[in-house]
């Protein structure tokens, strides 16, 4: 097998965030080249694509293509369920976002949010993954923000921005008085979970027209984004296998988009496997963009680099802090 050029996208939850310096991951990145974005993952994944801003990257007509949705030449926006979270003079987002719900409950809570909106030329959807969308009849004036941006934080500076900024805070002071006291978030209440207070819209657009996505000629993922830039990009798409098979059988693929979750402490064992992949010449050139709120980390490695072995590790985040890596 030719060894392969591997790109790794992973959004670090907390549990990856608080590994120390003899980690798996802390230890591929003190053999790296590193640089700290000023962008989010799923921005610097737009741009590495090709995709422009205008305002918002078209994060939510590519995963709803991939979702099972017609999306045609209509504008197109994520509305995640989200929750709220009251502080003593604001509202924070809360994590997880999107909050995951279970199918009766969507049909449910959509249904309710069409009934009042379709005079408003809105329509929200559901997709095969169980993510939703809002499809409209006509381009709104608004740039969004990222879910992952605010997570934490009072959303206010973060409301919907533009000409027609007031008319979506509008819309999503009335979403809130739809879903208070709805019968689906009283059965999640009922079942200690959180309930489902808000959605957070994002990634606005039209479906761009289809390119060539660089020289990737493989995407392993599940979510429906990166399913959806494999297919926008006419490139081969998979679900993810363990991580010793994929690098036994790439498929003859030259360059491979790896989509990693992040989220637990086990997760960790994916970059060992990594490193030791690199180490042995399976992978001959790697490139981790790890994920961080409004940031995003980019390292670059090749298998000489694992023998760099005077570079000492530091704890995961200790890159995230701008000084650390002068």
């Amino acid at each position: 097998m030719d060894p392969v050029k591997l790109t790794v996208d992973c959004a670090l939850g907390n549990s990856l965030l608080a590994l120390a310096g003899d980690s798996a991951l802390a230890r591929l990145l003190s053999k790296a080249s590193v640089r700290l974005l000023d962008l989010p993952l799923e921005a610097v994944t737009c741009v590495q694509h090709g995709l422009a801003a205008r305002p918002d990257y078209p994060i939510a007509p590519i995963a709803a293509h991939a979702d099972g949705m017609a999306v045609g030449d209509a504008y197109w926006l994520r509305a995640d369920p989200v929750h709220l979270l009251l502080q003593r003079d604001s509202f924070s987002l809360s994590e997880p976002a999107p909050l995951q719900v279970t199918q009766n409950h969507a049909e449910l809570m959509i249904a309710t949010l069409n009934r009042h909106f379709s005079q408003d030329g809105m329509t929200f959807c559901c997709g095969s993954s169980g993510a939703w969308y809002v499809r409209l009849d006509k381009a709104p004036q608004i740039q969004t923000t990222l879910p992952c941006v605010v997570l934490d934080r009072n959303v206010y500076p973060f409301m919907p921005q533009g000409a027609d900024a007031s008319a979506w805070i509008s819309y999503l002071n009335e979403i809130q008085m739809l879903l208070h006291d709805h019968p689906a978030n009283m059965q999640r209440e009922s079942g200690h979970q959180a309930v489902i207070n808000s959605v957070w819209f994002s990634g606005g657009g039209v479906m761009p027209q289809p390119r060539a996505a660089n020289d990737i000629d493989r995407f392993v993922a599940s979510s429906p984004f990166y399913r959806g830039l494999a297919q926008w990009s006419g490139v081969a798409v998979q679900a993810a296998p363990p991580l010793a098979e994929l690098f036994q059988h790439t498929g003859g693929s030259l360059h491979v988009r790896l989509e990693l979750p992040g989220q637990h402490l086990s997760d960790d064992m994916n970059f060992d496997e990594i490193y030791d992949a690199l180490r042995s010449g399976k992978i001959r050139q790697l490139t981790l963009n790890l994920g961080c709120y409004e940031k995003t980390l980019v390292a670059a490695l090749r298998p000489i680099d694992t023998y760099k072995f005077w570079r000492s590790s530091q704890p995961i985040s200790a890159y995230f802090k701008n000084d650390s890596l002068k």
